[in-house]
């Protein structure tokens, strides 16, 4: 019985310290900088960089973004974040864009946040604006470079490997997908013509059961009213009929 619980707490042991290690080695992995969420292809979307702080002893103060130079956005807008002062700066293009009937001859190749503070423990979304989006790719990068309080840099560029395996220090990227198939929007418009077209009926049904009513409403009027004439002749009658036998 002794033999069993030592073998036992051995075990349990050794479990104890493969997932503490499997947790230290997975956490700073995946306390990266990255860009939740996907976005259609050709569209305009809003999207958000997430940098969280991976230091015990130091804070992150800058955050400077390089946009994916072989695929140039012509609008780059981003949110105005409390605390943190934003410069965006322009590059002229090699090749100019046309978009909407306009020719675009610079877009943004940089945005750089800074003079604010991410603490230990904490993180802080950085919102963009982007458009028009690639039809030809199916991902946008967006190296990033982290800088810490005590002056180190992490430098977030690190392309993503063959195979699915993820880089030390992977560049934030933009997951891109085929656009939304325009029949859910059709069906939408045909049942809103649709339900239009009940309201209308509705409406048509409800006019038809007023005038029933005001008919309705107008013949009892009348009978009452033929009614109220008859009784008070027969009243009349009645009291010339008695005043001559009164008379008599």
């Amino acid at each position: 019985m002794n033999i069993k619980s030592a073998r036992l707490r051995r075990l349990s042991v050794v479990g104890s310290l493969t997932v503490g290690a499997t947790l230290l080695l997975a956490g700073p992995a995946s306390a990266h900088v990255s860009i939740p969420g996907t976005a259609e292809k050709g569209g305009y979307g809003t999207i958000a960089l997430k940098v969280p702080n991976e230091k015990d002893d130091a804070s992150t103060v800058k955050l400077e973004v390089t946009l994916d130079p072989k695929h140039p956005l012509s609008s780059v807008m981003p949110q105005p974040v409390p605390g943190w002062e934003v410069k965006v700066e322009k590059s002229k293009l090699d090749k100019p864009l046309q978009t909407h009937g306009k020719t675009i001859t610079e877009a943004v190749t940089k945005i750089t946040w800074s003079g604010g503070k991410i603490e230990p423990g904490q993180f802080q979304q950085f919102p963009l604006s982007v458009g028009q989006l690639p039809t030809d790719a199916d991902e946008l990068v967006f190296k990033a470079l982290q800088t810490y309080s005590d002056d180190e840099v992490v430098r977030w560029i690190d392309p993503s490997k063959p195979g699915g395996h993820e880089a030390e220090h992977p560049a934030p990227t933009l997951k891109l997908v085929e656009k939304t198939s325009p029949d859910h929007h059709d069906k939408n418009a045909k049942s809103d013509k649709n339900s239009d077209a009940d309201d209308k009926g509705e409406a048509g049904q409800d006019k038809a059961s007023d005038s029933d009513d005001k008919d309705a409403s107008d013949t009892t009027a009348r009978v009452l009213g033929i009614a109220g004439i008859v009784v008070g002749v027969a009243g009349a009658a009645f009291g010339i009929v008695a005043g001559r036998r009164r008379n008599a």
